[in-house]
C-alpha cells in the first residue's frame, strides 16, 4: 500500500479541500495589512456571523490545541478548576496545555454517558468540595463531537446550560468536528450553541478541510475581554493572518463546511453498514459523525495493520477507531470494509 493512499488514523491525514485553496490563492495577491487588520479576516469573522445569526467576537488560532487552551483561560482564574468528559481532547491529548495557559486552573474529570457529559454528572462535581482548599469549579467544557464520535443534541446543551447558570459556571464548547455535528443532526449551527447557552466555542477548521487554522466564537462578549493580548503572548498572531483567515472564507461562503462534513459522515455510516454482520466485530459507540469504533479481535488488527492500514487503537483491547475525512473514497471504504470482514474470517 502507497504512504500516501488514503487512510483512516485520524481526519488529519487529509489534504486541503479545493475552497480553502482557492482562497488562499486569491489571498496571495498583492499586498494585505498585517496581524489581522486585513479584508479576509473581517470577511472571515462576519461570514460566522451570518452563520451563527448573532453578533459575536471572531479569532483565529493555529490549531485545537491553542484555541481550547487559550479559550479556557480566559474563562477562569488560575484557582478555578474546569469540569470536562473524562475522555476529552483538553484531558487526554492537549499535553497540559489548559492547565498551562491557565496558570494552572484544574481539569475535573466526569463520568459520561457514551462519551457526553450530562447534568447530574457536572451537578455532582461541582458540589463535590466548596471549601477554600479544593479549586473552585468555573468552566465546563463540552467536546462536539465527542471522542467516541457520539453528538449533543441542542436540548442536551440547554439543559447542561442550565445547571451551569445555575451553578455559576460558564460553558465552553471544543468543537474540533462542529461541522460533524450540524451534519449529523441537521440542526442549524445557532441551535447547538447560543442559543442553547454556549458561552464560546472553538470551531474546528483543521479537520473539515483547511491546512491549518481554527476560529474561537465569543458568543458572550463580555469574555472577550483582551482575548487578543493572550493570543498573541501564546504565539498565535499571525503575521500574515489572512492566510488563517481567507480559508475559512472559502468554506464558508458557500456552505462547503457542511458539504465536506456530511460526506465524511456518510463515509462513517456506510463502513458501520458494512461490517456489522461481521461476526465477532461490534461497534463501540453510535456512529453520529465521522469515527467508528469497533471491537476487533487482536489478530485481525495485526493482520490489517500489516496489510498497510491505519488506523488508531487506544481505546483499549481490541478496540479501533477509524475516521473518514472529507475526501474519503467510497472505493476505500468498502476495500477497508472488504478487509475487515477477511481478517476476521481467518
Amino acid at each position: 500500500m502507497p504512504d500516501n493512499a488514503q487512510q483512516f488514523a485520524s481526519d488529519n491525514y487529509s489534504g486541503i479541500c479545493p475552497e480553502a485553496w482557492a482562497a488562499m490563492a486569491e489571498a496571495n495577491q498583492g499586498h494585505q495589512r498585517a496581524y489581522g487588520d486585513d479584508e479576509w479576516t473581517a470577511r472571515a469573522a462576519d461570514h460566522f456571523r451570518r452563520l451563527f445569526e448573532t453578533d459575536c467576537e471572531v479569532f483565529f488560532a493555529f490549531n485545537g490545541t491553542a484555541a481550547n487552551s487559550l479559550a479556557l483561560a480566559s474563562l477562569c482564574q488560575s484557582y478555578h478548576s474546569v469540569i470536562c468528559s473524562e475522555t476529552a481532547h483538553v484531558e487526554t491529548d492537549e499535553c497540559g496545555a489548559p492547565e498551562f495557559f491557565s496558570n494552572g486552573s484544574k481539569l475535573l474529570l466526569a463520568r459520561t454517558e457514551n462519551g457526553k457529559l450530562t447534568p447530574q454528572a457536572i451537578r455532582e462535581i461541582a458540589l463535590k468540595r466548596q471549601d477554600i482548599h479544593y479549586p473552585k469549579p468555573r468552566v465546563v467544557t463540552l467536546t462536539q463531537a465527542t471522542e467516541v464520535g457520539t453528538v449533543y443534541r441542542p436540548e442536551e446543551v440547554r439543559a447542561i446550560s442550565q445547571v451551569c447558570k445555575e451553578l455559576n459556571l460558564n460553558l465552553h464548547m471544543d468543537g474540533a468536528r462542529f461541522s460533524n455535528a450540524c451534519a449529523f443532526l441537521g440542526c442549524s449551527p445557532a441551535e447547538l450553541t447560543w442559543k442553547a447557552g454556549v458561552d464560546v466555542l472553538c470551531f474546528g477548521g483543521t479537520k473539515n478541510g483547511m491546512a491549518v487554522g481554527e476560529a474561537i466564537i465569543f458568543f458572550n462578549k463580555a469574555l472577550a475581554e483582551d482575548f487578543d493580548y493572550r493570543c498573541k503572548q501564546a504565539g498565535q498572531l499571525a503575521s500574515k493572518m489572512r492566510y488563517l483567515s481567507a480559508p475559512w472564507v472559502g468554506i464558508l461562503q458557500d456552505d462547503a463546511w457542511l458539504k465536506y462534513a456530511n460526506h465524511a459522515n456518510r463515509c462513517a455510516q456506510l463502513l458501520a453498514s458494512l461490517v456489522q454482520d461481521v461476526p465477532g466485530v461490534s461497534l463501540m459507540f453510535p456512529v453520529e459523525a465521522n469515527g467508528v469504533f469497533l471491537q476487533l479481535s487482536e489478530p485481525a488488527i495485526a493482520a490489517l495493520t500489516a496489510r498497510g492500514w491505519r488506523f488508531y487503537t487506544f481505546i483499549g483491547a481490541g478496540g479501533a477507531r477509524f475516521m473518514c475525512s472529507w475526501d474519503t473514497d467510497e472505493a476505500r471504504v468498502r476495500q477497508l470494509a472488504a478487509d475487515i470482514r477477511e481478517v476476521m474470517s481467518a
